[in-house]
């Protein structure tokens, strides 16, 4: 294992610092919606709006690790965006920092009220900001302020070409109604249905009518056809963009995901498009964890492990990078305690990751751990139960401890798999343990 490795399994298991200076000045902060629910039906969206261009904005400072949307999107509806709620939320999400605020309407325009709370230990330091004065249909002018504000109250460092590269995220489009077509887009995905998604797509074509140059809504067009399946659609919008902006990472991140994913194992293109995304920002943790899957696919597993390592120093609270490298201990290095220590901090920063639960179950069953394998089988099931991976492998290992038992949820996974087709040899599997349950219990 090399140097990056070594030391990141011992900050992982726990060790006082962190892989480099860098992560030292890492802060998780989660960008929450601002309340709005005052305005008018024609306005409400501007809660979501500013929300949004402040997450695009802080994309740009290394010093900031944004808690994914998908976390907190059921912590914060509508009706649950008051303070209470957000430091409870930032609490739950492992937050350094919570951003927030309220907007209002007065006289002629709306009045955004910036706040956040810097979490301490069991204190929840509360700050508001200068309100920002926007005249009706100058949202796109007067926002650019708040990032700025934001960083010197939160003395976040940032370089010259990072702070303008964040005032110039907080203007996306020069359209009004394109931005907001666009936010309400995105608050459709987060549904994550199909019926989400396809609102979305109308959305997104919408907006791109309106300014074609809408680099941020060209991408989030892709991530909505991929989401229904529409790969060569997706593609597309995603290659748009890169040109449109070349030096727009994300576009190449979202290609090399389609490479990873695709039938034909694209694995070099993947990576030469992960490669493209982190020249682009050194610091897309993402965009390494990408890398390492893809490094890992073709059996190059000391750099898989590099790129992990490198996606947990820049985002060192994302679940998903800690599950990866936990699989690779496991699977391929034969490092039990550190994946064991992985996927538990994996589930400690997200309790719902059912990829982390299915992966401590898979190694305390080849441990001899049933009982163990068995209750994070049991709450990879509770989370989705339509997961047919988690319904066979909790029958499978009750086969251990309870014959009886395992019958029951064999017959369970064939109900659930029977119908599809790429779980039809599995599904004949099944069959076959029940038959030879049942004539041992006879």
């Amino acid at each position: 294992m090399g140097w990056l490795a070594v030391l990141l399994g011992i900050w992982i298991a726990g060790a006082v610092g962190t892989p480099d200076a860098e992560a030292a000045v890492k802060r998780a902060v989660l960008v929450a919606p601002f309340e709005a629910t005052s305005l008018s039906r024609e306005d409400v969206w501007a809660g979501d709006g500013v929300a949004e261009l402040l997450m695009l904005a802080f994309v740009h400072n290394p010093s900031v690790v944004q808690i994914e949307r998908t976390r907190w999107r059921a912590l914060l509806a509508e009706d649950s965006r008051t303070e209470a709620h957000v430091v409870k939320a930032a609490r739950a999400l492992h937050a350094d920092v919570a951003l927030f605020g309220q907007i209002r309407r007065e006289g002629g325009g709306l009045v955004i009220r910036p706040r956040y709370v810097d979490l301490k230990g069991d204190a929840a330091d509360l700050v508001s900001l200068d309100e920002v004065q926007v005249p009706d249909g100058e949202l796109l002018d007067r926002v650019p302020r708040l990032p700025g504000l934001y960083a010197r109250a939160l003395k976040l460092p940032a370089s010259e070409v990072e702070a303008k590269r964040m005032e110039a995220a907080m203007r996306p489009t020069s359209s009004l109604k394109a931005l907001q077509l666009y936010v309400n887009a995105r608050t459709a995905m987060l549904k994550s249905t199909s019926e989400g998604h396809d609102a979305a797509t109308d959305l997104l074509a919408r907006a791109i009518d309106i300014d074609s140059t809408f680099v941020v809504a060209q991408y989030s067009l892709g991530l909505a056809h991929q989401a229904l399946g529409n790969r060569w659609k997706a593609a597309a919008q995603f290659r748009a963009c890169t040109q449109l902006d070349p030096a727009f990472p994300e576009s190449y991140k979202a290609l090399g995901d389609l490479f990873l994913a695709a039938p034909r194992r694209l694995f070099d293109q993947a990576v030469e498009a992960y490669t493209k995304a982190v020249e682009l920002r050194p610091y897309y943790s993402d965009a390494y964890a990408g890398l390492g899957d893809a490094r890992a696919a073709k059996g190059d597993v000391d750099g898989a492990v590099e790129a992990y390592g490198n996606a947990l120093t820049h985002n060192p609270v994302n679940a998903r990078m800690h599950a990866s490298l936990a699989k690779v201990y496991f699977t391929e290095k034969g490092l039990y305690y550190e994946a064991v220590t992985a996927y538990k901090r994996a589930v400690e920063l997200d309790p719902e990751l059912v990829e982390a639960r299915m992966g401590l179950g898979e190694i305390y069953e080849e441990k001899g751990l049933y009982k163990e394998a068995i209750t994070e089988y049991q709450r990879a099931v509770e989370l989705d139960e339509k997961h047919t991976g988690a319904h066979y492998n909790l029958a499978a290992v009750y086969e251990k401890v309870d014959p009886r038992e395992a019958i029951t949820l064999w017959e369970r996974y064939i109900a659930l798999a029977g119908p599809i087709p790429t779980e039809k040899d599995w599904v004949e599997i099944a069959r076959q343990h029940v038959r030879k349950l049942k004539s041992q219990i006879k």
